[in-house]
């Protein structure tokens, strides 16, 4: 009798309308629902319904083919790689800016190497109306262990023009019958002397007629056969307005 009315409920619950199933239905009669409803009973207890198409033609829906993957839009649009590896904007701009500074150099080297003779030349004309005299030498020694040499003179403008320049050759001679040393340098002006002397170009304070200035001369280094003397000091540039 119990089977019975378990059959009932099951044929209930087939057409359409879900009953409450007694909790003290034997296994046999669960299992016998489970099947019905694997064989395609319609039931609200599923968790997607079955389409009624496929419940006719076969008991087992077969997995839906896999779709072909399509290619990424990436690798479409993608930027390509620069070829070859380029070298970077920046790069070309500080070797470009490395290059200038180069070659102005070199240039700026070139004019003071055209402007400073090797060999001795010959006095201004105006050399005549700026006698030197007070003629001292010195040195000094920084803290980082370089050497300095000084000329000091005296100079005085006995002549009618304003002078705004004066290039002058130092001549060190030896006692090796060597050719000597010519140092071509501009003749500064010593514009104070506390707490240091400092110096500046005769241009930044010309000599008019009948001024006199103390100068000196800078030296970073000496022959090593100099004989020690004092060297000829020969004027051969002056400027003059």
């Amino acid at each position: 009798m119990k089977f019975c009315s378990s059959m009932k409920k099951l044929q209930s619950f087939s057409s359409g309308t879900l009953e409450l199933i007694p909790t003290k239905i034997p296994r046999s009669v669960v299992y016998v629902a489970v099947a019905e409803d694997r064989r395609g009973i319609k039931s609200r207890l599923m968790s997607e319904p079955q389409r009624p198409d496929d419940t006719s033609v076969n008991p087992v829906s077969k997995p839906p083919a896999a779709a072909p993957v399509a290619a990424k839009p990436e690798a479409i649009f993608a930027s390509k790689p620069p070829e070859g590896g380029g070298i970077p904007i920046m790069a070309w701009a500080v070797a470009g800016v490395a290059v200038l500074v180069v070659v102005i150099v070199l240039a700026l080297a070139g004019r003071h190497k055209a402007a400073t003779p090797a060999t001795i030349q010959p006095v201004a004309p105006y050399a005549a109306n700026l006698p030197m005299s007070q003629l001292a030498m010195s040195e000094s020694t920084s803290l980082s262990g370089g050497k300095s040499t000084f000329i000091d003179g005296h100079i005085k403008n006995t002549g009618d023009k304003t002078v705004t320049g004066i290039t002058v050759q130092v001549i060190f001679r030896n006692n090796e019958a060597m050719p000597p040393q010519i140092e071509t340098l501009p003749l500064s002006l010593i514009r104070t002397r506390e707490p240091y002397v400092d110096t500046q170009p005769v241009s930044a304070a010309p000599l008019k007629p009948g001024d006199e200035r103390d100068f000196r001369l800078i030296f970073e280094s000496l022959p090593a056969n100099w004989n020690m003397q004092m060297p000829e000091i020969r004027i051969i540039q002056v400027g003059t307005k």
